[in-house]
């Protein structure tokens, strides 16, 4: 099993080998400041100290991230691309398929397929009502080693569904890469509980150093907004 590393503190809190053995989660660091910046940048990921934003889970938080407006913009789009094929290429290397995750991993899974000249499937989060009635569209080669693409990570569970529904087809999951996670708790013992290792262009923690240094927030409001991912279900 690969060891990955989650910095919780920023660049200059370096875990104990101890506290690495249990982390399934990486944090790609090349990219982790430059990926908030842009996200923070064109309003994919907003952040509102003053009014929480109300999630389909019905938790409160100070953030909202929608990764999918960064298909709208061509440069960006162009640079994640690279980043998450780059971040396939390092981590997986024996990879031979792509799966994206419905719905927001679809777009992104075909144009890291695209890059890294694979084979691309995606994951429906429950079987087609007809036809074919398929949960996985694409060819599914038994046995395959497959990556699953999604565009954030919040308690893993949607995304930890498709990796299960591929390995029910067959598939060997090595692996999951996306653009942002909250870094919960609750996704770290997902992963590790599903034995898939997880790596993400970036994360709460780079996202609100990054926030702290373009203004977005000041020392207190950052505070604020800390106290959030401690508790997010019953953060108010």
């Amino acid at each position: 099993m690969k060891v990955f590393l989650k910095i919780e503190g920023g660049l200059d809190e370096i875990p104990s080998i101890d506290t690495l053995i249990e982390h399934m989660i990486n944090v790609f660091e090349k990219t982790a400041f430059e990926v908030a910046a842009e996200l923070l940048e064109i309003e994919a990921i907003k952040i509102n100290h003053k009014i929480p934003f109300t999630w389909s889970s019905g938790w409160k938080s100070p953030i909202y991230c929608d990764n999918r407006l960064a298909l709208s913009y061509p440069s960006i789009r162009l640079k994640i691309k690279k980043y998450l094929a780059e971040a396939v290429r390092l981590n997986y290397p024996d990879v031979e398929c792509i799966a994206g995750v419905a719905t927001a991993g679809i777009a992104q899974g075909a144009l890291v397929a695209d890059e890294l000249n694979l084979p691309f499937v995606y994951v429906r989060p429950k079987p087609k009502e007809h036809g074919m009635g398929n949960l996985i569209e694409g060819k599914i080669v038994k046995g395959q080693k497959v990556v699953l693409i999604e565009d954030l990570i919040s308690t893993g569970g949607s995304s930890l569904k498709a990796a299960q529904a591929m390995r029910d087809e067959g598939f060997k999951v090595i692996g999951m890469v996306a653009i942002f996670t909250y870094g919960f708790t609750a996704a770290e013992k997902n992963f590790q509980e599903a034995n898939i290792p997880l790596t993400c262009l970036s994360d709460f923690n780079h996202l609100l150093q990054q926030a702290v240094k373009n203004n977005y927030l000041d020392e207190d409001q950052l505070i604020y907004v800390k106290s959030w991912r401690l508790d997010p279900a019953n953060w108010k």
